[in-house]
């Protein structure tokens, strides 16, 4: 086994290791400091502030995240990264460790609901029927009824049933407007329209963190709450490295 800044040649092909678990990362995005290597996985576990709380609310958030992905033919690292990326911002409003979990629980799940819509909808290649984007929008409260259920999960259940509301009242499901929205499901919409500008998508490459920086600061104050716009501003350094960890292309 290579040492954490070691990486061996194989003919043409460099084969990169992880120096946090010691896996090979020539496959997967890769964060590189001189010669140290670290990838994405190992990158998002360093920064989250819930990473070290093992218990059974936490490895049920994760399996339940990793069914959705099953489900849905997801190969990334979405919602792991979304959760991680909203505690960049939270901690920034709050210390209390039980409210993060929470707001973190709720970001990692939020779109947990889409396991109860059909097939035929979820997995559509082509654009939805303004009937199949009805059954879509069902989507946060699915999930908030699923998770509402385990006990301890109350805030959390409700930052995924909010988490589609805009600051201005133009969300759904239920119109709510600012501070009538959960602060975890106004700090997430600002991290999810991030990731979703950022990220490949099958009909489009992904844009730059600058092309998302000036869609979020366009739509402070609309969709999104000021409050959160102006952590994002101020997390920018931080939250520009996590970007490009899952932006970097692979050794070839």
């Amino acid at each position: 086994m290579l040492n954490n800044h070691q990486n061996e040649q194989t003919g043409n092909h460099v084969e990169v290791f992880c120096q946090h678990c010691g896996k090979l990362i020539a496959q997967q995005p890769f964060v590189s400091k001189g010669k140290t290597y670290c990838s994405e996985h190992c990158l998002l576990k360093i920064k989250d502030v819930c990473a070290r709380q093992e218990d059974m609310f936490s490895l049920l958030a994760e399996t339940l995240v990793s069914a959705l992905d099953l489900r849905e033919h997801e190969t990334g690292l979405h919602s792991k990264r979304v959760a991680c990326h909203t505690m960049v911002l939270a901690r920034r409003f709050i210390a209390e460790s039980n409210m993060l979990q929470q707001i973190y629980w709720g970001a990692l799940l939020h779109d947990i609901g889409k396991i109860g819509v059909p097939d035929a909808i979820l997995l559509k290649p082509g654009p939805l029927s303004e009937a199949e984007w009805s059954e879509l929008h069902t989507h946060p409260e699915k999930g908030y009824h699923l998770i509402s259920q385990i006990p301890g999960m109350a805030d959390a259940a409700n930052i995924i049933l909010c988490h589609e509301e805009r600051y201005d009242g133009t969300g759904y499901p239920r119109n709510l407007h600012g501070d009538q929205i959960p602060l975890g499901a106004r700090l997430f919409m600002v991290i999810d329209t991030l990731d979703a500008i950022t990220s490949d998508r099958t009909y489009r490459k992904g844009a730059t963190f600058d092309v998302a920086k000036a869609e979020i600061l366009r739509m402070k104050g609309s969709q999104f709450d000021p409050q959160a716009v102006d952590a994002f501003s101020a997390e920018e350094a931080v939250l520009r490295e996590m970007v490009l960890a899952k932006c970097q292309q692979p050794f070839s």
